[in-house]
C-alpha cells in the first residue's frame, strides 16, 4: 500500500470511530487467544464492532471476538481490542498494525499486549504467565518497513527497551503482592498459522526464546514508533512442538486460557488500576 494512501486509510478509520463515541482511553489492552473474557470485567461504556468501522480489518479466529470495548477498570479510562488480527489471516501487516496506530490516535499513552504462546523455557507448564522482558522480530515482517512519516515517528525508532522497565518492575510488584505466580522471558513472532516443528523450537530456543506465537511483536514495534509505553504478558497455553508428547491444538490453546483466566484477570486489572 503506498504511503499516502496508508495515511489516509488511518485517518478515514479514526474519523469513522469519532462518528461513533468521543471516548479518550489512557490505555489500549489487546487481548489474545482465549483471552476474551476479561473484557466482562470492563465498565463499558461503548461496543463498537470491526466490522462497524469502515476499511478496518476484520478478525477472523476461533476465540478473537472482533470489537473494541471503552470503559474503565476502576478510574482508568481504556480501549480494549477483544480480538486481533493476524498476518496469517492473509492482511498486510500494515493492516495488523491499523489497530495499534488508531488506539494511539485515540489518545493512549500505555500499550497492554496480551497472547496465548507456547512455552520453551525449562520449567514452564500451560496455563503460565509470563512477563515479556524483550523480543526477536526478525522472523515477522517489520510494519515499518517502507516511506516513513517523522510527524508519526522516526525514521529509525531505538529498540533497546521496547517493554518499559518501570512497568515491569510495577508489574511483578503486583503479582508479588496478589500471589500470582509470574515467569518472565523473550516473546518470538513467527507468523503462521502453522505450529513449529521441533526443529524450529530447537532453533528458538538456541537463540534465547522463552515463548513463541504469532502476534504481539509488530504491534510493540508500532506503538514505540508512535512513543507510547509498552507493557505485554504471554498466556503459556502449551509446551511447545517436541516438548509435548501430544500435538498441538487451538483448542488446547483455549483450554490453558481457561484455567489461567482468573490470576490473568486479577493481575491484568490491579496493573491497569496504577496506569
Amino acid at each position: 500500500m503506498a504511503h499516502t494512501d496508508y495515511l489516509e486509510k488511518l485517518e478515514k478509520v479514526l474519523v469513522s470511530v469519532r462518528e461513533k463515541t468521543d471516548f479518550v482511553p489512557r490505555v489500549g489492552l489487546v487481548l489474545g487467544s482465549g483471552l476474551g473474557d476479561f473484557a466482562k470485567n470492563i465498565n463499558v461504556s461503548f461496543k463498537l464492532p470491526y466490522s462497524e468501522i469502515e476499511g478496518f480489518p476484520v478478525s477472523t479466529v476461533p476465540g478473537h471476538d472482533g470489537r473494541f470495548i471503552f470503559g474503565h477498570i476502576g478510574d482508568v479510562p481504556i480501549v480494549c481490542m477483544k480480538g486481533r488480527v493476524h498476518y496469517y489471516e492473509g492482511y498486510d501487516v500494515s493492516d495488523v498494525v491499523l489497530p495499534i496506530r488508531l488506539m494511539v490516535k485515540l489518545g493512549i499513552k500505555t500499550l497492554f499486549l496480551t497472547n496465548a504462546a507456547g512455552g520453551l523455557k525449562d520449567g514452564f507448564s500451560a496455563g503460565d504467565l509470563m512477563l515479556i522482558t524483550d523480543h526477536i522480530s526478525v522472523f515477522a515482517p517489520n510494519p515499518l518497513i517502507g516511506p516513513n512519516d517523522t510527524k508519526i515517528g522516526p525514521r529509525f525508532p531505538d529498540m533497546t527497551e521496547v517493554y518499559n522497565l518501570k512497568i515491569r518492575e510495577k508489574i511483578q510488584e503486583i503479582a508479588y503482592e496478589n500471589d500470582i505466580p509470574l515467569e518472565s522471558g523473550v516473546y518470538c513472532q513467527l507468523t503462521g498459522p502453522t505450529y513449529e516443528t521441533p526443529a524450529e523450537i530447537r532453533m528458538l530456543k538456541s537463540l534465547g526464546v522463552d515463548a513463541v506465537g504469532m502476534s504481539t511483536v509488530v504491534e510493540a514495534i508500532v506503538a514505540r514508533h508512535m512513543g507510547v509505553n509498552v507493557c505485554g504478558i504471554s498466556c503459556i497455553s502449551n509446551l511447545a512442538a517436541g516438548l509435548n508428547p501430544n500435538p498441538l491444538s487451538h483448542e488446547e490453546v483455549q483450554a490453558a486460557a481457561d484455567e489461567a483466566a482468573p490470576r490473568f484477570t486479577r493481575l491484568v486489572s490491579e496493573i491497569i488500576k496504577t496506569f
